[in-house]
C-alpha cells in the first residue's frame, strides 16, 4: 500500500465568526494533511475548533486565511457550484445530525448521492447496506431509524461513490458499541483499500485506532 501520497492538506487556516462587537478566533493557523490509506483522528475539547475546521476541509465553509487543496487542486475560493462538483465525486461527509433528506428513503437516499457524482450503481446501493446492517431497512424513511440506524445510514451515503476521502464529525458521539465497531470496522477497510479518513473527535478511545493524532486547542493545532 502506498503511503504519503496527499489526498488532502490544509494550509495556515483562519477562521473568525463575528457576534456584534464580539469575535471568536476559530481556527487560528491550522495546517495538517491527510495521506492515502491513512485514519487520522483530530482530537480535542468542545469549542476547540473541529468541526469548523472539518467544514473548511469539505470546503462547505470558507477560511478567512490560508487554504485547502484537494487531490493537488485548490478548493478554497472557488464558486460554490465547483466546490461542489469536487465533493460528489471525491469526499464523503459525515456530520452528527442532518446526513439524510427526510423526504427519501435510505436507498433513495443513496441513489440522490449518486446522482449528484453522476454515477448510480444499485448493486453499490445493495452492498453498503448489506455492510452497515440495513438491508432490511432500505424502504424506511429517517423518521424511522433508530439513532444507531440513522448513523449507519449516514455512512452508508457518505460511502455511496467510493469517495476517496471520508470526513466524520463525532461518528461513535451518539450510537451504541455494536454500531461504533462497525463503524471502526469500515474505517479500517478503507484504509486497507487505500482510501482516506479523517476523524473528528473528542474521544481518545477512538482517536487509539487512527493512524495519527492531530490535537487541536483554541483554534490551534497544539500537538501532531
Amino acid at each position: 500500500m502506498a503511503l504519503n501520497v496527499r489526498v488532502l492538506e490544509a494550509f495556515s487556516l483562519y477562521r473568525f465568526f463575528h457576534v456584534g462587537d464580539a469575535e471568536t478566533l476559530a481556527l487560528q493557523g491550522v495546517s495538517l494533511h491527510l495521506d492515502r490509506g491513512e485514519i487520522v483522528a483530530i482530537l480535542g475539547p468542545s469549542g476547540s475548533g473541529k468541526s469548523t475546521l472539518l467544514a473548511c476541509l469539505a470546503g462547505l465553509d470558507e477560511p478567512d486565511g490560508g487554504y485547502v487543496e484537494l487531490l493537488g487542486a485548490r478548493l478554497t475560493r472557488r464558486p460554490e457550484a465547483a466546490r461542489a462538483a469536487m465533493r460528489a465525486t471525491k469526499i464523503g461527509i459525515l456530520l452528527q445530525s442532518g446526513n439524510l433528506f427526510d423526504h427519501l428513503s435510505v436507498a433513495d437516499n443513496m441513489l440522490a448521492r449518486m446522482c449528484l457524482a453522476g454515477v448510480v450503481d444499485p448493486r453499490r446501493v445493495d452492498e453498503l447496506l448489506d455492510l452497515v446492517g440495513l438491508s432490511e431497512r432500505r424502504a424506511a424513511y429517517p423518521a424511522q431509524l433508530s439513532g444507531g440506524e440513522a448513523a449507519r445510514a449516514g455512512l452508508a451515503v457518505a460511502l455511496a461513490v467510493s469517495p476517496p476521502v471520508l470526513l466524520a464529525d463525532e461518528p461513535t458521539g451518539e450510537v451504541d458499541a455494536e454500531t461504533e465497531m462497525m463503524l471502526l470496522r469500515l474505517f479500517k477497510a478503507r484504509r486497507n483499500a487505500g482510501e482516506a479518513t479523517l476523524i473528528v473527535t473528542h474521544s481518545e478511545a477512538l482517536a487509539a485506532h487512527a493512524d495519527r493524532v492531530v490535537r487541536l486547542r483554541d483554534g490551534k493545532v497544539v500537538d501532531a
